[in-house]
């Protein structure tokens, strides 16, 4: 049974990976959870085990951002399920593709933008409509440190961060009536298998506070800016210092030996 005196959050990509690490430091916030999945809504392990700890209500809901009307669909599905209104969205899910200025095309961009722009914008001013008079939400979107100093990897990627990026000011006066709206800046936190170990040792000491983001750096500072009343339009940069450096490519290309 649903709780009603528990927050609800609704956390896009939150079943594994970083949104697994926020989804997993909610839980253990009190929050109930709507976990989207992109293709099914089985959280891995670490997260199971967690929600299993603090006994959590929770649910799974799979939605293709890709389609037309996802966005304001999958709201409308935690709604139906929880019987409210989320206190929290968190717009973690993101597309993450290869391409540069040789290589892109409409296609390329018009994927990242819709995923990584649209869909979060989209998520946000519907939940104002779905609010009732007295009510106030928070959004916490996830950008990247690279929308500070980019570089001309996945430009489409880049472009589109940097588009919601730039949302997050426009959307917290627009919705200010409902909403806080805040971003969170990650840098370099959970690396692919493309990494290697001395390679990411290289990287560290790379950053002006000689360490990367891990995951809980991440989930603390959304958890932060979920309940900090008074701040909104802000985006809180967690990446060892990495925005204040100009990096000439992606941190995939770097320190390789």
């Amino acid at each position: 049974m649903n709780d009603p005196t528990r927050k609800l959050a609704l956390v896009t990509g939150g079943l594994r990976r970083l949104g697994a690490h926020i989804s997993g430091r909610l839980a253990e916030g009190g929050y109930a959870l709507a976990l989207h999945g992109h293709s099914d809504a089985n959280p891995d392990d670490s997260l199971a085990e967690t929600l299993g700890a603090h006994d959590s209500q929770w649910s799974g809901f799979v939605t293709d951002f890709s389609q037309d009307g996802a966005a304001g669909a999958l709201l409308d599905a935690v709604i139906g399920h929880f019987g409210r209104a989320p206190d929290l969205v968190v717009n973690n899910a993101s597309l993450f593709d290869y391409d540069d200025a040789g290589t892109l095309d409409e296609g390329s961009l018009e994927k990242h933008l819709k995923i990584n722009m649209m869909v979060p914008t989209v998520l946000t001013t519907a939940l104002t409509s779905r609010l009732s008079d007295g009510e106030r939400a928070a959004v916490v979107n996830i950008v990247d440190q690279r929308v500070r100093n980019p570089n001309g990897d996945q430009l489409s990627y880049t472009l589109s961060k940097q588009a919601l990026a730039e949302s997050i000011r426009t959307l917290a006066m627009a919705c200010s009536d409902k909403l806080r709206v805040n971003g969170v800046a990650p840098g370099l936190t959970i690396p692919t298998d493309e990494y290697e170990d001395d390679q990411m040792e290289r990287l560290t000491a790379l950053m002006p506070l000689g360490r990367l983001s891990s995951p809980d750096d991440i989930a603390q500072a959304v958890c932060y800016l979920a309940e900090a009343k008074s701040i909104t339009g802000q985006t809180l940069f967690v990446d060892g210092g990495a925005h204040m450096t100009s990096f000439d490519r992606d941190f995939i290309f770097m320190e390789q030996r």
